[in-house]
């Protein structure tokens, strides 16, 4: 006990130091700055000293022990193991996206944080000390063994396909931090977004290659404080710039009336509703094309080639023909193509063309049939919220790593307290920031834009970020005339409020730790499964330790850069990425735990066909839905949107355990035996 007393004090030191160490680094860059230092050096400077320090972390705490590699060693202290939970779990989705989705959707995007906070809840309750008790490795290891026989490995069956549930799961997660680390580097370094991607990965390989979970564990307790101090300080200085007031939190309420009373000012502008007609136009135009296909296609393209002739006939500036020429190259190449991309555009400018979304207004609609989809939605995914992140692999798997049962329990309760802390602020920041731009950006004059338009604006010039065009040419800018991306939002938020640069690329390098902290952890997810639960258990068990874990870090390389690969073709956004994760965790993993934890009678039968039902339930209703796979709206059950897929998912999950269970033998002395064991009191 006093060696423990001893090992937290030292890492309370450590951490301390390393807190104020950063603070004098910023304070350096700030009088710098003030000296006249280029912003892009600052931004070079962010990102080398912080992937610096992260690389250090790896290099001291790299291992070939099993036990350190798996599980750090089972003797991280509960807060600390909070703090680097709270940070695997502060992924690019809350620390980017969330509050983007927040100034979009208003009260809807509260769904995120009211399921991803209960979920935590139910991790406490129903899974994470009973997964402690079990004291292994991985997540298909407790199901192999609360399942399987032991004599006609029947846990190898349910091992191979928790296993395949982890990295699906796992992997589309990890895309999505992937894609955040391209598109921080792409900003602060002005490297191709691509190149961006990688330069990161190599970041997170040299934690999670030479260290394990043990490296993973004290670089993510290190990325916390960055992601804490990065996320509270823009928040408070527009805070103080609107409400005087430097607690977020309580600026909130008060800023909050202020912005509804904005937007009942722009509602009512004549031209904000000019703006809004132009788009339903242009969206009942793109109705009409598609309505007249295939001649309208074909028509399309010979007045494209008939402007390009004609321009080269009059001799006109080379500008006018290069534009020319572009339209049509872009111009789709068959009716199909032009079908797909028509229908994205008329709902793009059908979107537009809605009036404003009352931010606190909840499930705002034009009747109460469409109120009540929209509620039946937000309730669909904080289900499939919970139920993701109590089924959540990479999170579950700290389970193991502290020195106790109870230390896990107490490590939850510390996860909670530090997620609140950024998680109580992001609703605020969503407000401050709407505010901002409602009240200073709507009604500039386009020759007075902001410098950060067209830094944003050209991150990505394929698909950009953020759009101010002036669609009724007034000069002025209008609300309905701004298109932001929910991903650029909190990067973007130093610079909209006027903040120093330094502080923007403080922001980008907290955004940076959320995403390779989460990265760091899925990866090691998925190497674990695959060389554990694979490789060790089903294809060689003499295998040495050292082969292990050398084969661990082979798979880990693998991983990453196929990841990496899927990141770079850009195939969602972030926000929808993790939600398709977190739906497919809940339906094919969820049930299975918690009745392999709290129902003696689950057996193998019962947790393959939970799994399998689940999946297939939750994949086939993705698939068939959701235009960005292939499918249909119209296809959708109850109006559900797909990325809540899950709440289909999970009853299926649970009802084929619980039917083919009853149906087929009980299991054996030994699965119930694990049972009484791990729910014994320690």
């Amino acid at each position: 006990m006093s060696g423990q007393r001893s090992f937290f004090a030292r890492l309370c030191r450590y951490y301390l130091l390393f807190t104020a160490g950063f603070a004098a680094f910023l304070l350096a860059l700030s009088v710098l700055e003030q000296e006249g230092m280029p912003r892009a050096w600052i931004g070079y400077l962010f990102m080398l000293v912080t992937i610096t320090l992260y690389a250090t972390i790896g290099v001291i705490s790299r291992t070939s022990n099993v036990t350190e590699y798996y599980v750090a060693g089972r003797r991280v202290p509960a807060m600390f193991n909070g703090m680097a939970t709270a940070a695997d779990w502060i992924s690019a989705a809350s620390f980017i996206s969330l509050a983007g989705g927040l100034y979009l959707n208003g009260f809807d995007g509260l769904a995120f944080i009211m399921g991803w906070t209960g979920g935590y809840c139910l991790v406490a309750l129903l899974i994470a000390p009973y997964l402690r008790k079990f004291s292994q490795y991985t997540i298909p290891d407790f199901l192999a063994a609360r399942y399987g026989s032991g004599a006609d490995k029947r846990g190898a069956s349910v091992r191979v396909v928790a296993v395949a549930a982890t990295i699906i799961v796992s992997f589309t997660y990890v895309v999505a931090q992937i894609y955040a680390v391209g598109l921080i580097a792409s900003r602060f370094t002005g490297v191709d977004f691509s190149v961006g991607i990688f330069l990161g990965l190599a970041s997170i390989l040299v934690c999670s290659f030479l260290g394990g979970m043990r490296a993973i564990t004290w670089t993510q307790v290190a990325q916390y404080i960055i992601i804490l101090v990065a996320f509270l300080i823009p928040a408070m200085w527009l805070s103080v710039k609107h409400a005087d007031n430097p607690v977020p939190q309580l600026a909130y309420g008060k800023v909050l009336p202020q912005l509804s009373a904005r937007e009942h000012v722009l509602e009512t502008d004549p031209k904000e509703n000019e703006v809004r007609t132009i788009f339903r136009q242009r969206a009942q135009s793109y109705q009409a094309r598609i309505a007249g296909l295939p001649a309208s296609w074909e028509q399309g393209r010979l007045a494209a080639q008939r402007q390009l002739d004609s321009l080269r006939q009059r001799n006109t500036s080379l500008f006018d023909i290069r534009n020319a020429e572009r339209t049509l190259i872009a111009y789709p190449k068959s009716p199909d193509e032009a079908r797909v991309l028509w229908q994205a555009a008329q709902a793009q400018n059908q979107k537009r063309a809605e009036p404003i979304i009352p931010h606190a207004q909840p499930f705002p609609a034009a009747d109460r049939a469409q109120s009540d989809i929209k509620r039946n939605n937000f309730l669909a995914l904080v289900f499939c919220m919970m139920l993701g992140t109590a089924a959540l692999p990479h999170i579950l798997m700290r389970s193991y790593t502290t020195p106790s049962v109870h230390e896990t329990r107490v490590s939850v309760f510390w996860t909670l307290f530090f997620i609140l802390l950024i998680y109580l602020t992001i609703p605020a920041l969503a407000v401050l920031v709407k505010y901002d731009i409602y009240s200073a950006l709507v009604g500039t004059q386009y020759t007075h834009l902001p410098t950060w338009v067209s830094y944003w604006a050209n991150v990505d010039k394929l698909s950009p970020l953020i759009s101010i065009v002036d669609v009724n040419r007034d000069g002025i800018v209008q609300l309905a005339e701004i298109s932001i991306d929910a991903d650029v939002l909190v990067l973007a938020t130093p610079e909209i409020a006027g903040l120093p640069y330094v502080i923007s690329g403080l922001v980008a390098a907290g955004g940076l730790a959320a995403a390779l902290s989460t990265a760091d952890g899925l990866l090691l997810a998925i190497s674990n499964a695959l060389s554990h639960d694979v490789y060790y258990k089903v294809v060689d068990p003499t295998a040495s330790t050292q082969k292990r874990v050398t084969i661990s870090k082979l798979l880990l390389l693998a991983v990453a850069f196929i990841a990496a690969y899927a990141a770079s073709q850009k195939p969602a956004d972030i926000l929808s990425l993790v939600g398709v994760a977190f739906s497919l965790a809940a339906s094919t993993l969820f049930p299975p735990l918690v009745l392999g934890v709290f129902w003696q009678r689950a057996n193998y039968q019962g947790a393959l066909a939970g799994m399998l039902a689940g999946f297939g339930v939750c994949l086939y209703y993705m698939l068939h839905t959701s235009t960005m796979l292939g499918g249909n709206a119209n296809g959708q059950w109850m109006h559900i949107a797909p990325i809540s897929a899950g709440i289909f998912g999970v009853p299926a999950g649970l009802a084929a355990a619980i039917l083919v269970s009853w149906l087929t033998p009980a299991p054996g002395r030994r699965s119930v035996g694990l049972v009484e064991h791990i729910r014994a009191p320690e």
